[in-house]
């Protein structure tokens, strides 16, 4: 038997990339979190089925936080083209709030015909770094829940086991006193 662990890296790449495809699709991403926590887990159920050696809640932490970060990738890519549908629809609503809203703060017609809602490649970037994060953090969670669910146990030998059981004294000699 050998003392090898397996790679943290596919696991995490399924698991993560699961959970942040499933985290970048508009009105699939309610359940954002519960993606996160499902993907880490399935990325501790995976390495822990192609493990030789029992392993612990750490190695579920660091392979779900990996998978944390891998989603927050993957999230960050397949909302691009969603992006500018979101936008748009936040317009349109802020627009009808316009309408029936007695005062508006000054500027705010700018504001809509120049597309504020449109976010800036910075933005972009910041909310990526902001979501690998909180993914990371969610994803060590899931790995953990996944690793003492999923993970194999440790049981003592059978067979080396020693029972010390006291003697009675039954009045009957034992044939070895001899």
């Amino acid at each position: 038997m050998t003392n090898e662990r397996p790679s943290f890296f596919m696991p995490a790449l399924i698991g993560g990339g699961l959970a942040g495809i499933l985290s970048g699709i508009p009105f699939i991403n309610c359940l954002c979190c519960l993606w996160i926590i499902g993907g880490a887990m399935l990325a501790a159920y995976l390495l822990s089925k192609d493990s030789k050696v029992p392993l612990s809640s750490g190695d579920g932490a660091i392979v779900g936080a990996l998978a944390g970060v891998i989603a927050a990738i993957a999230d960050f890519f397949v909302s691009i083209p969603f992006q500018a549908m979101s936008g748009k629809m936040a317009q349109n609503i802020m627009e009808k709030v316009s309408e029936y809203a007695d005062e508006m703060p000054q500027g705010w017609e700018s504001f809509l015909e120049g597309g504020g809602f449109e976010a800036s490649m910075a933005m972009n970037i910041f909310g990526l770094l902001i979501a690998a994060v909180v993914f990371s953090i969610l994803g060590a969670l899931g790995g953990i829940l996944g690793m003492s669910m999923f993970g194999k146990k440790i049981f003592p030998a059978q067979g080396n086991v020693t029972i010390d059981v006291p003697k009675e004294d039954s009045g009957v000699k034992d044939p070895s006193d001899r």
